[in-house]
């Protein structure tokens, strides 16, 4: 199941995504500080992120402030500025602030909403295709610290656009292995030992900081020459059993 609804609307189709966060801001028991346009602009950046995998044009963002109303401003400039490195426009900004009742800590809610004209999916199979993950995985203090690791935006973007890839999906809170298994067809189940790839399969990748791609090996060099060092290579060996 993908972290997003896919609603009929006339001859196209809504998709709405979400993503929420908590605990993290300039509250005094926030767990990790950081400034609110970082807030927003990683909130954005997962449910925008879903939104494009399922080949959808983003065209409003809602937020759902409780960090504080004076936060509004800084938390609007976070989200335009995940919508300059995704080269999109005319996407609308919208939302609330709680006002009667001040949390002890922050918390917020993004949702991004698209839409497409079909809602037609690859069907992703091992043995057919190439996979690899771009970016890593990041969690916490470490997306600040080691932010140079993160899979860029524009990047995810152009993933989902060429015609050699065949499925994008962006990694969450429950690991690569996860998100590998919701990526490719239901009639295989991935275990751990079938995986091989220089990244921890279980680790939270937070405000996905990394994404998983399925391409045509025509296009190879290319996917790796656009990636660069966010590139890592998955080898998943599928052993006839493990088809249902």
């Amino acid at each position: 199941m993908r972290d997003a609804t896919v609603i009929p609307l006339g001859d196209q189709y809504l998709v709405i995504a979400s993503d929420n966060s908590g605990g993290i801001g300039r509250k005094e028991h926030d767990i990790v500080q950081v400034p609110y346009d970082l807030v927003s602009y990683y909130s954005f950046r997962v449910a925008v992120m879903e939104c494009l995998s399922l080949g959808a044009t983003p065209s409003s963002v809602v937020m759902h402030n409780f960090c504080g109303d004076s936060e509004w401003a800084t938390l609007v400039s976070g989200v335009e500025r995940g919508i300059r490195e995704i080269g999109l426009s005319d996407t609308t900004i919208t939302g609330s602030s709680e006002t009667n009742m001040p949390l002890l800590q922050s918390a917020l809610g993004v949702v991004v909403i698209g839409k497409k004209e079909t809602n037609e999916l690859a069907d992703i199979r091992i043995g057919e295709l190439k996979f690899a993950v771009i970016g890593e995985p990041l969690v916490g203090e470490e997306v600040v610290s080691q932010e140079s690791v993160i899979a860029p935006l524009l990047l995810f973007r152009w993933m989902c656009e060429q015609e050699g890839v065949r499925g994008v999906i962006p990694v969450g809170s429950k690991g690569i292995l996860y998100e590998l298994n919701q990526l490719v067809s239901s009639s295989v189940h991935i275990e751990e030992e079938m995986v091989t790839v220089d990244l921890d399969l279980h680790k939270s990748a937070g405000p996905s900081t990394c994404f998983i791609v399925a391409y045509d090996e025509a296009v190879h060099e290319q996917v790796k020459d656009e990636a660069g060092s966010h590139f890592y290579q998955i080898e998943v060996e599928i052993e006839e059993e493990s088809e249902k």
